[in-house]
């Protein structure tokens, strides 16, 4: 009996070591995550407070002053403002509040809260403070204008938000409809331009439409980044040359993946072969072809753009490769 007891009260004493354990490894993961969310989301906002200052001095700066106007709800809040003598931030932040509603039901709160915050931070920073009026040549403010406007809206989508409601009209839109987001975008912006080129002019239409495409053009660059990343699938007898050759040449990783040929330049042959799998940037294409060429000129390598990467090898090297 003495033993029993004995046993009973090791058994529970060890039994709540275990949970203590398990209780401390909980509240360890948690706080661990917590580390993880608050580093993420100050970044997040970090981005997003940057994107509304180009934001903010590439209309203050440069479209505001020489009558231009942007595409997008806040081109549609420029010509108001122009035709009604309205207040810009006003009109931004009230144009806004239905594709926030509209975020909300479609996409989430943690994008809602973001987004509301951008806009009525952009308005903000439009209403106090004041910018340098840099120039009045016309090509230079659509290029540079579209620019500040393009990496506002850019870093503001990288922080996990916009400060631009047509966005969310597309998204929800393209549910409903045929049409890409894009398409949507496109449309709406063409409608608004059109409007500035009746009301207005049709060269402040013409130039407001190059500060925009500018724009475009930036946001890609900021949203998919400047290094634009291939991913290659080589098909090669001679694979681990190939495969030798791209982890200590190029420095860069590769996947292998177990395959079955089925029919080629030799007819029906099934046996099983290796097929490489690497993501290089597009600076490195040419040289990887090369190389390809002088190890197996038959290899068949397929080649297919990608728009961004994480983790991995592909944004450095081999560390032997740096010694």
């Amino acid at each position: 009996m003495t033993k029993l007891i004995d046993y009973f009260t090791k058994y529970k004493s060890s039994h709540s070591q275990i949970k203590e354990i398990k209780s401390n490894r909980e509240k360890a993961k948690a706080f661990l995550e917590f580390k993880l969310i608050f580093k993420r989301e100050t970044i997040n906002v970090f981005l997003i407070l940057i994107g509304i200052s180009s934001a903010s001095f590439g209309l203050k700066s440069f479209l505001l002053p020489n009558n231009f106007i942007d595409g997008g709800i806040t081109g549609i809040s420029l010509l108001l403002s122009k035709l009604c003598a309205i207040n810009l931030p006003i009109l931004i932040v009230i144009l806004n509040i239905p594709f926030i509603l509209i975020g909300y039901r479609q996409i989430g709160k943690n994008f809602v809260f973001k987004t509301s915050f951008g806009i009525i931070a952009l308005a903000l920073c439009l209403l106090i403070f004041d910018f340098p009026i840099l120039t009045a040549d016309k090509l230079l403010v659509s290029v540079f204008g579209g620019f500040f406007m393009g990496v506002g809206i850019g870093l503001a989508m990288r922080g996990g938000g916009v400060i631009d409601g047509t966005e969310i009209m597309a998204i929800s839109l393209s549910k409903k409809t045929g049409l890409t987001i894009g398409d949507i975008i496109l449309l709406f912006n063409v409608v608004i331009f059109s409007f500035a080129a009746w009301l207005l002019s049709l060269e402040t239409a013409l130039y407001s439409i190059l500060a925009y495409l500018c724009a475009s053009r930036t946001v890609d660059f900021i949203i998919e980044g400047i290094e634009e990343y291939t991913g290659v699938t080589i098909i090669s007898a001679k694979n681990e040359k190939i495969r030798l050759m791209i982890t200590e040449n190029l420095g860069r990783g590769v996947t292998i993946y177990k395959g079955s040929r089925g029919y080629g330049k030799t007819g029906n042959k099934k046996d099983d072969i290796d097929i490489l799998y690497s993501v290089i940037t597009r600076l490195e294409v040419a040289k990887l072809n090369a190389e390809i060429e002088k190890i197996d000129p038959s290899a068949f390598v397929i080649m297919n753009s990608i728009k961004d990467t994480k983790g991995g090898m592909i944004k450095k090297r081999i560390q032997h490769l740096k010694k």
